[in-house]
């Protein structure tokens, strides 16, 4: 294996995440790349006339702030790679749906191994709305490490 994705969100447990997924890399000597999902960015930015009584979209809205949020987060991860060392680590930052976009890249990137999280949801939140971890760990043909992140 040379080529590990690490997938990383704002949840402080994605230290514990990001660290295992580096010591793998070292122990591998391969490659890695941080990856991280913002959600559609665009939406901070959308205008609407007023609906159903409510005109909280009828405002101007700055549309820099999608550039803000992008800053934001290559921000996050230029400052992860700073803490694990930065040796042989490139950064990836997508927008959209995030399970698709983790398939999509580490097929793009042609990963040897995903390392991703798992949060505590409860039985009956991943009934009814899935997880991120199981879309992926069902939908990918690439190898993933589950890193438990709940207490």
């Amino acid at each position: 294996m040379k080529k590990i994705m690490i997938t990383l969100d704002y949840n402080p447990n994605s230290e514990k995440v990001v660290n295992m997924g580096n010591e793998l890399a070292k122990l591998m000597k391969a490659e890695v790349c941080l990856f991280h999902v913002l959600a559609e960015v665009s939406y901070y930015g959308m205008q609407y006339e007023p609906f159903m009584g409510y005109e909280g979209y009828a405002f101007p809205i700055d549309y820099r702030i999608q550039e803000e949020v992008v800053k934001v987060a290559q921000d996050f991860l230029d400052k992860t790679v700073t803490h694990l060392g930065g040796n042989n680590i490139t950064t990836h930052l997508a927008e959209g749906d995030t399970a698709q976009k983790i398939l999509e890249y580490a097929q793009e990137w042609n990963a040897d191994l995903i390392v991703m999280g798992t949060h505590s949801h409860s039985t009956l939140e991943k009934i009814f709305l899935g997880t991120v971890a199981s879309t992926v760990l069902e939908k990918t043909k690439i190898p993933v490490y589950m890193v438990p992140t709940g207490k």
